[in-house]
């Protein structure tokens, strides 16, 4: 090393070689180890001491100083009022952000679509005889399921000897459908799946006799009865009771003692309901008759009067009217029925998917037909009622049946086969819609606005929750590509795609200033809620 290369250690260690004689002095031995100590120069020796802060005394010393003490009781005072500021500044933002409404009482009826398979013998066979049966339905449960409907209307399916009271078992079922305990499969196999029953009751619905009429003399035993069996059903677990026929009811008194005994059955904490089937077509009329017989749903196929090819203007005219005509008593909406025929014989074909998206956005409850989702309709030569369409085999999913007069079968799309997966499909719009009803507050139980349409093919309205997303519904009944301007105070310039009947139409926003409707589309927008 060097001679000139500066020093800078402070203690030197060398290892030495064990040494038997004295440690030279001035170092330190140990172990073989010499410690050789390099004094330290004074500078170096001040910069390397330690701070060792200040003693308990000395603390206590300053803490009692007046600066001190005064800047501790500002400090104190500084967060007590930050913490005070963000608690009123919390308090303010409570009170002054809008409330949220209370949501309005609802019963499960309230909230999805009702399923009719009231023609059980043409909705699917089990046991190879070709006449659909209780079984059969139970077989689709998961089908059914995959609807996203709340309730299923089944039969009647008693035995009943037509224009016979003493040929008439309202408790027992009719052999060709099945027996009790397949009831109760088909019970049990529902509430799985979230689904509730509701049997149709209606007496005589195999004979033409009117058996509540004014035509008809009272029959107390027959009366009893009927009660008795609304009692069998109820203990045996249906969620409902339908009867049909109401408006020939020579005493509305009995409807009202009907729905005594459904809620009496409701303390279990399911409640029932009791659906009144009636073919009235005036509104004034449907819920005069609502009111007296103290039911919770009144069924009618009212919009059939509108004929198969409706304007906008008539379908905004007839919607206005039955809102009205209910007040605060709560609609149902169906296109069709057991006694009428299929939606898609009722209306023409390129309406039948903007029937569909009116059904699910009214307020209301919403009635369809087995079938209904796939367009299934009565023709010609076939059987009456249609048979449900399975899928692509001669006999669409039956054992057999009478074929139409043309030969038919094996090629039709319209079938819940060919249907299922296919998003651009019948089935696969009534599935989405049928959802969409059930979980959106605006469509569940929002307000309704009928807005003023510029053009008298289309209908235009709007569905508004509280702070929730709301939904404007355009539907055009023209068989024509028609542009139409929609502004009110209650939109925003632009809305969002929901979901249109019209398979090409693109996702995203469109500006309702300046929307083109395609030819029969029904298209349904949102928007965010804006304080």
């Amino acid at each position: 090393m060097s001679q000139d290369a500066e020093v800078d250690m402070k203690e030197v260690e060398l290892e030495k070689q064990p040494m038997t004689g004295s440690p030279a002095a001035g170092s330190l031995a140990e172990n073989g180890m010499v410690k050789v100590k390099v004094p330290e120069e004074d500078g170096e020796a001040e910069a390397d001491t330690k701070f060792t802060g200040l003693s308990k005394e000395e603390l206590l010393q300053v803490a009692g100083t007046p600066a001190w003490v005064r800047t501790r009781w500002a400090l104190l005072i500084l967060f007590w009022l930050g913490w005070l500021g963000m608690l009123a500044g919390a308090i303010v933002i409570i009170v002054q952000a809008p409330r949220c409404k209370d949501l309005p009482p609802q019963e499960w009826w309230h909230k999805g679509a009702i399923y009719r398979i009231q023609a059980v013998e043409a909705f699917q066979d089990s046991d190879a005889d070709g006449v659909g049966d209780l079984a059969g339905v139970q077989q689709h449960i998961d089908y059914l399921s995959s609807l996203k409907v709340k309730g299923l209307v089944i039969g009647p399916i008693h035995v009943n000897k037509p224009d016979n009271l003493s040929g008439t078992d309202l408790e027992a079922v009719d052999s060709k459908f099945g027996t009790q305990e397949n009831f109760i499969k088909l019970l049990e196999a529902a509430k799985k799946k979230s689904l509730k029953i509701i049997l149709d009751l209606t007496p005589n619905y195999r004979g033409q006799m009117p058996w509540f009429s004014m035509e008809t003399p009272q029959n107390s035993d027959f009366q009893a009865k009927m009660k008795a069996a609304l009692r069998f059903w109820l203990e045996r677990g249906v969620a409902g009771i339908q009867i049909e026929g109401v408006e020939q009811l020579n005493d509305s008194q009995l409807l009202v003692e009907w729905k005594n005994l459904t809620s009496q059955y409701s303390s279990d904490g399911s409640t029932r309901v009791l659906i009144a089937g009636t073919d009235q077509q005036d509104p004034g009329q449907i819920f005069s008759l609502l009111n007296e017989t103290s039911a919770d749903l009144l069924a009618t196929p009212y919009l059939v009067g509108l004929g198969p090819e409706p304007t906008g203007k008539n379908m905004e005219n007839a919607i206005r009217n039955y809102i009205q005509a209910a007040g605060e008593k709560w609609p149902s909406w169906s296109v069709g029925s057991l006694r009428v025929g299929h939606m898609a014989t009722l209306v023409k074909e390129r309406l039948l998917r903007l029937y569909h998206m009116l059904l699910f956005t009214l307020p209301g409850t919403p009635f369809t037909s087995y079938g209904d989702e796939i367009g299934l309709q009565e023709l010609p030569g076939q059987p009456s009622p249609a048979l449900m369409q399975w899928n692509d085999s001669a006999n669409f999913g039956f054992s057999s049946k009478m074929l139409p007069q043309d030969g038919g079968g094996g090629s039709s799309n319209i079938t819940v086969k060919a249907q299922t997966g296919d998003r651009s499909s019948l089935l696969s719009l009534f599935q989405h819609l049928s959802e969409l009803r059930g979980k959106e507050r605006s469509l569940l139980h929002g307000e309704f606005v009928m807005l003023p349409s510029p053009t008298p093919g289309v209908c235009i309205y709007l569905r508004s929750w509280d702070q929730n997303k709301r939904f404007l519904v355009a539907l055009n009944f023209a068989g024509t590509r028609t542009p139409v301007s929609i502004t009110h105070s209650l939109l925003p310039p632009e809305a969002t795609v929901e979901f249109s009947t019209d398979p090409r139409r693109q996702e995203g926003q469109l500006a309702l200033k300046d929307l083109t409707l395609e030819s029969s589309e029904g298209l349904l927008l949102h928007f965010p809620y804006v304080a």
